[in-house]
């Protein structure tokens, strides 16, 4: 059976208000949505554009923003489970940088939102130099899959997807699909997560989906240059394209990218592939572990 997703590259739009937000939101839903998808990724930080609605005061401001953005999310995951229950769709709604209250401090988190309004938690675990030197956001410490309708699930955020580990602890976790929410400012910074997905695709004989922020928003200091395109990627082998590249959009441009793929490709390519990188990953000299929490996402989970 064939699953079909959508992966967003989402315009950070300067939105006047939060009824512009919800807007604009109903109608990615209703666009994928009537095109037959299940999943929905949208990228990294795309929920940036919310701080617009607060006033210049605030979006000109990178900690401002990250106060005033974070205190939205509790709205804006009622949003998306809202649209996720109508359209009975999986989402992965754009990530947000919130403060921990334990700690004060501010951290990148994205959600994975199910029909039934159950939320599972990824916050991103590397930070980049912006990230860290420029906008003080902080990594977190945890790897979680989901245990959903859809299978298992991972998410790498962004940088997340260039360390190997990081893919492999959600492999051996059971995930089979995971999840790159990206926001990258030029073809460089793309095309790094871009490889690493890829190379994570190959590595764990998996699927890989990546969704970035496209186009620019001068009037950000955090997100103002995007450039990107979303694309989904498997491994070069037994049941998956000479490439492995499944779909992939037009660079900077607004759309969604539609995939339609099939689970048991890789429980397939992972016994019968003319490589087994999958299993044979254990026999590299010195390789480390790292381990990552299930999350069960199913109706009555828990």
């Amino acid at each position: 059976m064939t699953l079909r997703l959508a992966a967003a590259q989402y315009p950070i739009d300067a939105i006047a208000s939060w009824e512009a937000f919800e807007g604009k939101l109903r109608a990615w839903f209703e666009s994928a949505a009537e095109r037959g998808a299940r999943l929905l990724v949208f990228p990294e930080y795309g929920s940036m554009e919310l701080a617009r609605i607060a006033g210049e005061e605030v979006w000109s401001d990178l900690q401002r923003s990250i106060d005033f953005i974070g205190s939205l999310r509790a709205r804006v995951d009622t949003l998306h489970a809202d649209l996720a229950r109508k359209h009975q769709v999986h989402v992965v709604a754009a990530s947000l940088p919130e403060r921990d209250p334990k700690d004060g401090r501010a951290r990148n988190v994205a959600r994975l939102i199910t029909p039934s309004g159950d939320v599972g938690e990824q916050r991103k675990l590397v930070m980049t130099r912006f990230e860290r030197d420029e906008w003080d956001i902080h990594g977190g410490h945890d790897i979680h899959v989901f245990d959903t309708t859809l299978g298992i699930v991972g998410i790498a955020i962004c940088y997340d997807a260039e360390f190997p580990l990081i893919a492999r602890a959600m492999c051996e976790a059971g995930a089979e699909l995971i999840l790159v929410p990206s926001c990258t400012e030029g073809a460089f910074g793309y095309h790094r997560v871009r490889v690493g997905a890829r190379a994570r695709a190959l590595e764990n004989q998996c699927h890989v989906v990546q969704s970035p922020t496209v186009g620019n928003a001068l009037w950000s200091p955090a997100v103002d240059r995007n450039h990107g395109a979303a694309g989904v990627f498997g491994p070069p082998d037994l049941g998956f394209p000479v490439d492995g590249v499944i779909a992939e959009g037009s660079v900077n441009e607004p759309q969604w990218v539609f995939a339609d793929i099939n689970p048991a490709a890789v429980g397939r390519v992972r016994r019968e592939g003319a490589v087994l990188n999958h299993a044979h990953w254990q026999e590299q000299p010195g390789i480390s572990h790292l381990a990552a929490r299930v999350i069960r996402l199913r109706p009555g989970g828990g």
